[in-house]
């Protein structure tokens, strides 16, 4: 974790007036990051296996890499009803703590057998003794009339989250080999200066501040538990090893002077669970004012995730959270970006006169803001091998689209705009979602 803290940030709320005036600023006056041409594709819907095919794009190859490692990890249930599709983690019940006894008391009268795990993040944990449709029992439980005169219990399973991706898989394509980008403008390493970001993710190379030290070097504290273990052997990547490192790059590219503190989520596949995501954000330093989140899930009936919410609202008032759409294409809401108070960022690409809607993003009321989702930024050395297509040798930088990146982004100049104002986290989001929406369910386009 980063041992720096921020400097103090003015305490009282902003006018319209103010709100106006700043996003103006947000808008117009800060210098863009690193931005890259189109040229990945937007991720597929996600659907059942097919039989691989010689002819299968890089995309779908690497789609059907992750479906593959999802249906191999017994750790892992997919529930698969057209537009309710969930991951989850098998034979888990999540309960809020004042509805235990009654949900244990009715599990147990319809014949199930139930022991009590170790909570987490404000919730229970109620563990099956056999393999059960948590799904269904859900549903059942959360149905009205099974609670006549009295209030529906919070229950839902223990839902498992990717790195966006969409609903079964990581960003729809894999990362793309790419050139060194420049070093930082010197003119630029004020932005975001005395602004720490935790980067919850899949951790930090091990070798990021060696092998990038004008980008990442110096910018946080390395520490063993925060290394990214991206290789599956010798120099072999996982599917998204490495995701951590990208972002990390990209916030800095959006504001040079900053620091971060990156904590792992996600495994290397890009897979974690509610419980890895509430454990690194309780990891996460108190000097942190914008925590970035580029990776989510649907929930169960599409409802706010009791953990999550939870380790969200006990961190300080003024951090402020910012989370990726998601690239599954739909307007279903992904979580944590719907909750309220998190800044929901979805994905642009280029197009003739300027940026359109990306095909693969998120979108929606809940969104907030967008940015270019296709970027070049700090990665790692090795390589990714993909069924029936050619090797992909890294040296230290890549290129890769979604939402997630477009996420990394937004929280670099987020705090770009903290330095330029004297705002703290939470009075810099207001001021940056303070103009026009720059499309429908897209929200405020930030440069």
């Amino acid at each position: 974790m980063s041992p720096d803290r921020n400097a103090p940030r003015p305490s009282g709320r902003l006018s319209r007036r103010r709100l106006l005036g700043w996003s103006t600023l947000a808008a117009t006056a800060l210098p863009a990051g690193v931005l890259i041409p189109a040229g990945a594709a937007g991720a597929a819907a996600p659907g059942s296996a097919a039989p691989r095919s010689a002819g299968d794009s890089i995309e779908t190859s690497y789609q059907r890499a992750f479906q593959d490692t999802v249906a191999a990890d017994p750790t892992v249930r997919r529930h698969t009803v057209a537009g309710r599709e969930i991951l989850y983690r098998p034979r888990q019940l999540l309960v809020a703590p004042p509805d235990l006894q009654r949900v244990q008391s009715r599990l147990r009268g319809w014949g199930y057998q139930v022991t009590e795990g170790v909570g987490f993040a404000g919730v229970r944990r109620l563990l099956f003794t056999q393999e059960v449709d948590v799904p269904g029992v859900v549903t059942k439980l959360r149905d009205p009339q099974q609670w006549p005169g009295q209030p529906v219990p919070l229950v839902q399973p223990h839902h498992v989250l990717v790195g966006f991706g969409n609903i079964m898989g990581n960003p729809g394509a894999p990362p793309r080999p790419a050139a060194a980008l420049p070093a930082p403008d010197p003119s630029r390493l004020g932005e975001g200066a005395g602004v720490t970001v935790g980067v919850c993710d899949t951790g930090i190379w091990r070798r990021a501040g060696t092998v990038h030290p004008q980008w990442l070097g110096g910018s946080y504290l390395p520490e063993t538990d925060d290394e990214d273990a991206l290789y599956l052997s010798a120099d072999l990547l996982a599917l998204q090893g490495g995701h951590g490192t990208f972002v990390a790059g990209l916030v800095r590219q959006a504001a040079p002077g900053v620091r971060f503190d990156p904590e792992t989520a996600l495994s290397p596949t890009g897979v974690g669970d509610e419980e890895t995501l509430t454990a690194a954000l309780g990891r996460l330093g108190p000097e942190v004012a914008i925590v970035n989140l580029s990776l989510g899930y649907f929930t169960h009936d599409d409802q706010p995730p009791l953990p999550v919410a939870n380790a969200l609202a006990a961190l300080p008032d003024r951090v402020a959270v910012v989370a990726a759409a998601g690239n599954a294409g739909t307007a279903r809401r992904s979580w944590p970006a719907a909750l309220p108070g998190v800044l929901a960022v979805a994905a642009v690409a280029p197009g003739g006169s300027g940026p359109v809607p990306a095909p693969y993003s998120g979108f929606g009321s809940w969104v907030d803001a967008c940015a270019l989702g296709d970027r070049t930024s700090t990665y790692v050395d090795g390589e990714l091998r993909l069924p029936g297509q050619p090797a992909l040798l890294f040296h230290g930088f890549a290129a890769w689209v979604g939402t997630s990146f477009a996420t990394a982004h937004v929280a670099g100049r987020l705090a770009a705009l903290m330095t330029a104002t004297g705002l703290d986290a939470t009075d810099a989001q207001a001021a940056l979602l303070a103009g026009p929406p720059w499309h429908p369910d897209y929200g405020v386009l930030v440069g």
